[in-house]
């Protein structure tokens, strides 16, 4: 139910500004993969140190690849232009911690193997604009973009083993979490085909961080079409209804698209 509603709210959105790209000055469009190597740990209804979570040691997570996509819509002043990127994440695994721990309400039996899987899809929408004294000053060679951005998380963790009476057990908890934060991007235009770029989102508040950087170098290879490789790095530090975050999600990518 939770990617169908992602789903939705994707479709909701591009129909939402489907009828302004007639009226765009561009549009940028591109799908790519994402290798998503998993650090931190979780916890939920913590106790003590031993209810915390490593992703790779105790619950076993591999690096990820996943389908990622994103529409970047340049509209005219004082219209801000609008930038939506959809990134799934999903990891499963097969783990063991070698003490009991508790995981929710359910205290869950140490050296037995358990199941569990973790979802974090997200949805950005920025409105954001550009600096164009920067682009005029710099004879279209360097844009600079400022903005804000809302990160929509679609959560859910789940647990599926035994507990200390060798009863089989299963403990989840999900929601989904609008997060505000702030839109910084440039690009450097060395030659025509070429482009070289940089994307921030971030956010501090109380103990909670959230950062996502993206660089991407780009190049047209012909009329409209474009190939780009990159590396992004997102970092998550929340506590949430019980649900402890403190995780790494970083590696390479690489994506096809237009760019009018």
């Amino acid at each position: 139910m939770k990617k169908l509603s992602m789903i939705i709210s994707v479709v909701f959105l591009l129909a939402l500004v489907g009828p302004s790209v007639t009226y765009a000055v561009g549009l940028e469009f591109a799908v790519g993969g994402w290798k998503q190597s998993p650090q931190g740990d979780l916890s939920f209804n913590e106790i003590g140190d031993v209810d915390i979570l490593d992703l790779e040691d105790d619950l076993n997570y591999d690096d990820e690849t996943r389908i990622f996509g994103r529409l970047k819509i340049d509209l005219p002043l004082p219209i801000p232009n609008i930038y939506l990127m959809a990134t799934p994440m999903e990891f499963d695994g097969t783990g063991q911690k070698n003490v009991d721990f508790n995981f929710g309400d359910i205290t869950f039996a140490g050296s037995v193997d358990f199941l569990s899987e973790l979802t974090l899809d997200h949805l950005d929408l920025a409105l954001y604009y550009g600096l164009p004294f920067i682009e005029t000053a710099t004879a279209d060679m360097l844009n600079i973009e400022v903005g804000i951005n809302v990160r929509i998380y679609d959560f859910e963790g789940t647990i599926e083993g035994e507990d200390i009476f060798g009863v089989t057990i299963k403990e989840s908890e999900s929601y989904t979490l609008p997060i505000p934060m702030i839109y910084l991007a440039a690009q450097l235009r060395p030659l025509e085909r070429l482009a070289i770029e940089g994307e921030g989102r971030g956010v501090i508040f109380g103990d909670d961080k959230i950062y996502s950087l993206i660089g991407r170098l780009k190049l047209k290879v012909f009329g409209p079409l474009f190939i780009a490789g990159g590396y992004r790095w997102d970092r998550i530090d929340i506590d949430e209804k019980d649900v402890a975050l403190e995780m790494d999600f970083s590696g390479p990518f690489v994506e096809g698209g237009f760019a009018f």
